[in-house]
């Protein structure tokens, strides 16, 4: 049937469903003209980025259910590879952009599956963020910087300066990029943008240009080491002082090792143990990666002094190891594995000391140094290591002779443990065991009360064990261990007469680190190291502080400055025992518990406190004289050290002496050679043959006062 409206005749078809008004009325053309087709009609975001989600909502007409299932990209819930979709129409993209970023996401109707409704979806890479940045330095103004931050992508570009730089992805976290910066620049600012599609720049921020300089890395090398060397100031310029000690920190000790009976091969050349710990000793230091733990346990042996002119060797080898594997522990620990070593039992009488008959005293010599020479020092000091006077103005005594005597006896009945570490059954043992700490044997130890520092009193009937501790305990905590023991420290690894400043500032870390913990050695260490007074050379040549290089750490020094190569058939280095036995200094040979030479050195007729120039007088002089001579026309038995034409400082002078002088400023003198010295040395040099150059050279810089002095 066709309808005919005012002479429009309309097909059958199209009149279904339509409604028709005539005149005004509506009529329908049939009973079912009014029902509506159904469908799903899908509404959301038209893009979402990596790392977050999207909302899809589906409105379904016609149906009384309309309820709806979701698809991407034909596949129910999705996937891994086009992204995933909830129930509830929560859409997740996949961890990375498909080939083709656009997916489509779909809803089917539940009451009728052939009903759906489909949204196409771009798929973009994330908006970087930058947490941080860092610019440590490579070589001159070249630098590594790393941006720290989130959803960084695979072809990320780094924005450093306003300007893109080669980027290279490392993780989603992290990028880095190397840069130039120009000399005195200390910020740069830092962006990050992901690549399409969807690129977007993160926020900005601004790197901390690290710049650690050839005099702050080489001083602080001269402090912490034993001698910097070109590869050396190149790593602490590119990890930073902090990050430098921190490293150290981390870097397990290098121990000597034990030595047996027969003599080991490495010992046959040495011909004696003592010979042979000495040998072990020198290569430890100068070739071992734990470099500040063996430079603090090398000052710390001249505080804790024993020796091998009194002691076994095989026990100077298990005392070394200890101290340096207590470097970076704390003081309380040092102090405590000090006093049960057999090295210093024997040295300072602590072993088989017994409790003394009725009238008599057992023996002090332990007692008293531990606390004159060790620990707290013969008078009370204010915390900045200055001297406290009574009303008189004179010193107050730290400790009396009756408190000398209640520690010896704290410090009876210790012996040689067994073989296996135990104890013996008798005592003394007479069997003596080097390779252990001392035990006790209780019916050697005085058990009678003591009266020790500061009014403490250890109960009568304790065990040695007990009494030990406690005696140990109320030394340190003494308010003179801080300031004695860490001035000691600051004379040995920086400067001989440290303000009182100085010291105070350490005393307060020693006695407290920050976290309620005293006798930190590791703030106490760094304390040291990174000081304002410790760090002032770095900036100014003219820096009068410092000290005399002692003869020991003036040939490592050269040697690792130089390098060298150990030419013995037997892995020796012992020989160089003999070169500095001739400067009055070889390892663990003091001839006194003095040490080598007493931290309360006065040069005479000055009022310079000077520890090291105890051992220096015109033989001296002139002994190191004809030792550098030795060293720089490379006559030092066992070892080959290369200054020809060919070696590396030849090749320096060969380009050009003024390089080659340059160079042995960088690596003896901080990079700081006065420039009248450097005229100098070029003008003594100039004529001679390439080899012949690089020997005076060497000769002149390591043999100067500005060098010997270390500044």
């Amino acid at each position: 049937m066709n309808v005919r409206l005012r002479g429009l005749v309309l097909a059958p078809a199209l009149v279904l469903g339509v409604t028709v008004f005539i005149n005004g009325c509506g009529s329908s053309t049939g009973g079912n003209s009014t029902q509506q087709q159904p469908s799903v009609t899908v509404s959301g975001a038209s893009q979402v980025r990596l790392g977050s989600t999207a909302t899809f909502s589906a409105t379904v007409t016609n149906l009384t259910n309309t309820a709806v299932t979701w698809q991407v990209n034909g596949v129910a819930g999705g996937n891994s590879t086009v992204g995933k979709i909830t129930a509830a129409g929560v859409y997740t993209p996949p961890s990375t952009i498909p080939t083709n970023n656009t997916v489509n996401v779909t809803a089917v109707s539940v009451a009728s599956p052939s009903v759906s409704g489909t949204a196409p979806v771009s798929i973009l890479n994330p908006i970087p963020s930058i947490t941080g940045a860092e610019a440590s330095p490579v070589s001159g103004t070249s630098y590594t910087l790393e941006v720290d931050g989130s959803s960084f992508v695979n072809g990320a570009q780094i924005q450093a300066g306003g300007a893109n730089v080669a980027t290279t992805f490392v993780s989603a976290t992290e990028l880095e990029a190397t840069v130039t910066i120009p000399s005195g620049t200390n910020t740069l600012s830092v962006s990050v943008s992901n690549p399409n599609p969807g690129a977007m720049a993160s926020n900005a921020t601004n790197a901390s240009v690290y710049v650690t300089t050839v005099p702050t890395a080489a001083r602080l090398l001269d402090q912490a080491t034993f001698g910097p060397s070109l590869v050396t100031i190149r790593q602490v310029q590119s990890a930073g002082v902090d990050a430098w000690i921190t490293q150290q920190f981390n870097t397990p000790d290098t121990p000597l090792a034990n030595i047996p009976t027969p003599l080991p091969a490495v010992c046959l050349s040495a011909n004696t143990p003592t010979n042979c710990e000495e040998s072990e000793w020198w290569q430890t230091v100068l070739t071992g990666p734990d470099q500040l733990r063996q430079r603090v346990a090398f000052a710390l042996s001249e505080i804790f002094v024993i020796s091998s002119d009194s002691d076994n060797a095989t026990t100077i080898t298990y005392y070394h190891n200890t101290l340096a594997q207590d470097a970076f522990t704390n003081f309380s620990t040092i102090m405590h594995d000090v006093t049960v070593s057999p090295g210093m039992g024997a040295y300072l009488n602590m072993l088989d000391s017994a409790k003394a008959p009725a009238g008599q005293i057992a023996n002090e010599n332990y007692a008293r140094e531990l606390m004159q020479l060790f620990t707290i020092g013969l008078n009370l000091l204010n915390d900045d290591g200055t001297l406290q006077l009574d009303t008189h103005g004179n010193p107050i005594p730290a400790y009396t002779q009756d408190q000398v005597q209640a520690f010896a006896k704290a410090y009876t009945g210790w012996t040689y443990a067994t073989s296996t570490g135990g104890v013996p059954t008798k005592f003394p043992n007479t069997t003596a065991n080097y390779l252990a700490p001392m035990v006790a044997v209780e019916s050697a130890h005085d058990m009678t009360s003591k009266t020790l520092l500061n009014g403490t009193v250890l109960a009568s009937g304790q065990t040695a064990e007990q009494d030990l501790q406690g005696a140990l305990t109320n030394i340190f905590n003494h308010p003179n261990v801080g300031p004695f023991v860490c001035k000691q420290l600051i004379q040995h690894l920086v400067t001989s007469t440290p303000s009182p400043a100085y010291v105070a500032r350490i005393s307060a870390v020693f006695a407290n680190n920050g976290s309620g913990v005293r006798g930190d050695m590791q703030a106490v260490i760094r304390a040291i190291l990174e000081d304002q007074e410790a760090r002032a050379g770095d900036t100014d040549p003219t820096y009068e502080g410092g000290h005399l290089r002692e003869p020991m750490l003036w040939m490592t020094n050269f040697l690792r400055a130089v390098g060298f190569t150990n030419t013995d058939a037997n892995s020796s280095y012992f020989s160089l025992s003999n070169y500095s036995n001739n400067l009055s200094q070889r390892p663990y040979r003091s001839g006194s518990v003095f040490n080598f030479f007493p931290p309360s050195y006065v040069i005479p007729g000055t009022k310079l406190n000077a520890p090291e120039f105890d051992l220096e007088n015109t033989a001296s002089a002139i002994l190191r004289l004809s030792l550098a001579d030795s060293q720089v026309n490379n006559k030092i038995t066992s070892f080959n050290i290369d200054l020809t034409a060919t070696g590396p400082l030849g090749q320096l002078a060969a380009a050009g002496p003024g390089q080659m002088v340059d160079m042995l400023g960088t690596i003896f003198m901080h990079g700081q050679m006065p420039t009248d010295m450097r005229t100098e040395i070029l003008s003594a040099i100039n004529g001679l043959g390439t080899a012949q150059q690089v020997r005076v050279a060497t000769f002149l810089v390591i043999t100067s006062s500005q060098y010997k002095v270390m500044h």
